[in-house]
């Protein structure tokens, strides 16, 4: 599915103007989202936010994120807002190169949520931290009226240390890298669409809601510096997440549609539903811009771990076309591939 909007423009977001309101389009992951971000971030004295930063403190190089969930529902095949919070941070932290070693959790607590509910949320928390080896170290609850917050939204903020020999960054990429996709995509989204709506589907279907991290830890072992960029493939799904990896290291990239996993009750609730699997959310599943040279031997390395047993490549990254996304489709046509514009899939993460 695409959009017939230019990527490149997308990269080089417009101003919001004044009067303009928030729209769900703007948490996508897509264009509105670059939007917002380009017009709120420099008020901040940064020119872009990253979805976790390096901070140089001296040795070791330290790495932060912190992000909010407010999915619906809060339960759902393979998952919860708990255990995603923990897993979404300790990611974003991966995505840099970086171990977890700490997280902060915050609660806003819409009135008459039950008690029973919050127990089990808090205690899904504790067993995702440490099974990701991480802990939660400081925290804060606030509670307001009802109507106020849907029952339950969290944040949570991680630290991590840069593995070493780890240096990964969106804006590494280069011409001729190998693009390898860790996993299936498109499961946690359709699981939690299908899960709010009472569709059906996720009876056959679990989010793929993981932590990341010592799949990460296997690649830079084995390609060192030749690991040049990663993402996980969140909301916008994984061309959202190409595009702008290709857009921040000035490059393209072609894809080939034959070899992209996507699992058949993916497809068929996307034929369904009308949806590109290209832009259904994933959590446990990330692509990488790797040194052709070292391609081989990092893929083996994520197929020896079960978070990238299926592990594949699935492109290439090119110097033509900069900041576009191409990809060869089954029929043997070509076709933009394109950021998600709007909201596809609201309250995903």
């Amino acid at each position: 599915m695409t959009t017939g909007l230019d990527p490149i423009a997308a990269t080089c977001p417009m101003p919001l103007a004044e009067t303009e309101r928030v729209l769900l389009g703007h948490g996508s992951g897509g264009q509105l989202m670059a939007e917002l971000l380009a017009d709120l971030t420099p008020r901040l004295g940064a020119p872009m936010l990253d979805d976790a930063a390096l901070v140089t403190t001296g040795a070791p190089e330290v790495v932060m994120s912190t992000d909010g969930f407010v999915v619906t529902p809060r339960f759902f095949p393979g998952g919860d807002i708990g255990s995603l919070a923990v897993h979404g941070t300790v990611n974003d932290l991966a995505m840099m190169g970086a171990a977890p070693v700490a997280l902060s959790l915050a609660y806003i607590i819409e009135e008459g949520l039950p008690l029973d509910e919050l127990r089990r949320i808090t205690t899904s928390v504790a067993e995702a931290a440490r099974a990701c080896g991480v802990r939660v170290v400081t925290g804060d609850t606030k509670v307001v009226g009802r109507g106020a917050a849907d029952g339950l939204y969290v944040t949570t903020t991680g630290i991590g240390v840069r593995l070493p020999g780890a240096a990964p960054a969106a804006s590494n990429g280069r011409p001729e890298d190998a693009v390898l996709l860790s996993g299936p995509i498109g499961l946690h989204g359709v699981t939690v669409l299908s899960t709010r709506e009472g569709l059906g589907f996720e009876s056959e279907l679990a989010s793929d809601s993981r932590p990341l991290h010592r799949l990460v830890a296997a690649m830079i072992t084995a390609g060192g510096r030749g690991v040049h960029a990663m993402r996980d493939a969140t909301r916008g799904g994984l061309a959202s997440a190409l595009n702008e990896l290709a857009a921040a290291s000035h490059t393209g990239v072609e894809l080939e549609e034959p070899v992209i996993p996507v699992p058949a009750q993916v497809a068929a609730a996307c034929d369904l539903l009308g949806l590109d699997p290209m832009h259904v959310a994933n959590e446990g599943c990330l692509v990488a811009f790797v040194d052709p040279a070292r391609a081989d031997v990092v893929l083996a390395a994520m197929r020896e771990r079960p978070e990238g047993a299926a592990a594949t490549r699935i492109g290439t990254v090119v110097a033509d076309h900069p900041g576009r996304v191409t990809m060869r489709t089954l029929v043997g046509s070509h076709r933009v591939v394109d950021m998600l514009v709007g909201e596809q899939l609201p309250r995903i993460c």
